[in-house]
């Protein structure tokens, strides 16, 4: 897929990539995604005080241990053929309340907005302990999320009268299609996740045969977002999730309808990352069914170079935001809404097109 340049330019120091999330504005239309090897407290704050939202998982390593650090460099010293059991043995220490309150206080008391996930399973027990902390944005995760979950075992989360009665905005997915997103928008939600399989971790497609192309699934989810709003007048943001490796991805992804992005594996590969050059998915340790792997990232630059630059590197991988800047004003928009409505069209050969000496040669789009 390949973004079809207008009739007009723009000067990039006029163009504005900031966003706004239930009342929240941010200068980056970025999340960083709920994994361990993503967002630690440290990062959370420096992804905030960098414009964007990070997002802590409630239900990982900063709430199941005091000091996480140890059980990172133990799973950066698994083999690839230990390293799924090996995770699935230290994620069976139990998560602790008071853990889940000290992470949220901690990110509060570095100066930006406190946004934690928890899955549908576990947010009836854990969101309160969040809510006293000072929680901001609770974001309802897991590998696809339905507004009506069908069970004869369990008492299943209503979404809809969930979402009504919490005190602050939530945000909620994955999913993958129009009906999905409709229904999960008409929650309440300020914000659907959008993406099933697409991320560099995880394993869904492969282990249940389920998933939908990124291009395809945000393009029915801004769909069901125009229908929304025209039924209720309440605009429900579109968030990428999973997919995008290079600035290039994310412009893709803001063309295709959404209004921001979340990122994991290139935020991984920060050298400021807990994951210590690894990056793992929610459902790797999984401990009957893993729907994830452990994948090695470089930690060659700094959070700030891999969001805002400056660039030593060709490959798109760096300065993924002046990437998306300099997208929109080559293209002519000034706004990420104006930048939804850029023509995007089929293009199989846009990373082969005219690069034989990239090939040859194993640089820039081809590394």
């Amino acid at each position: 897929m390949s973004i079809v340049p207008s009739r007009r330019t723009r000067d990039a120091d006029d163009v504005d990539i900031s966003w706004e999330l239930a009342g929240f504005k941010f200068q980056l239309p970025f999340l960083a995604a709920a994994m361990d090897a993503v967002v630690d407290v440290p990062m959370a704050i420096a992804v905030g005080k960098l414009g964007g939202l990070a997002v802590l998982n409630l239900e990982g390593l900063q709430t199941r241990y005091e000091d996480p650090r140890p059980v990172f460099e133990e799973i950066a010293s698994f083999s690839k053929e230990e390293a799924t059991a090996g995770m699935q043995r230290l994620y069976r220490e139990p998560i602790k309340e008071e853990l889940i309150y000290r992470r949220i206080r901690e990110i509060k008391e570095g100066g930006v907005v406190a946004a934690a996930s928890l899955t549908p399973q576990r947010v009836e027990k854990y969101y309160k302990i969040a809510l006293e902390a000072g929680l901001d944005i609770l974001v309802i995760q897991g590998t696809v999320i339905s507004a009506e979950h069908v069970s004869t075992r369990t008492e299943p989360l209503n979404l809809k009268k969930f979402i009504a009665e919490l005190p602050i905005p939530a945000i909620v997915g994955g999913c993958a299609s129009y009906s999905t997103a409709l229904h999960l928008m008409r929650t309440g939600a300020v914000g659907v996740l959008v993406g099933v399989g697409p991320g560099a971790a995880c394993t869904t497609r492969g282990v249940l045969g389920v998933g939908v192309p990124q291009a395809t699934a945000l393009a029915d989810a801004a769909a069901a977002r125009v229908r929304h709003l025209t039924e209720t007048g309440n605009y429900v943001n579109v968030i990428a999730d999973g997919g995008m490796r290079t600035g290039g991805d994310i412009a893709k992804a803001i063309a295709c309808g959404a209004d921001a992005v979340m990122l994991g594996s290139p935020i991984a590969s920060a050298k400021e990352a807990p994951g210590l050059g690894y990056h793992w998915g929610m459902a790797t340790f999984h401990p009957e069914l893993p729907r994830g792997t452990r994948v090695k990232t470089e930690q060659r630059w700094t959070l700030k170079e891999i969001l805002v630059g400056p660039a030593h590197e060709n490959d798109g991988t760096v300065n993924l935001f002046g990437a998306l800047r300099m997208s929109m004003a080559t293209c002519g928009y000034e706004s990420i809404k104006d930048f939804q409505r850029a023509e995007v069209m089929v293009a199989p050969a846009v990373r082969t097109e005219g690069k034989a000496l990239q090939y040859e040669q194993g640089v820039g789009m081809i590394k």
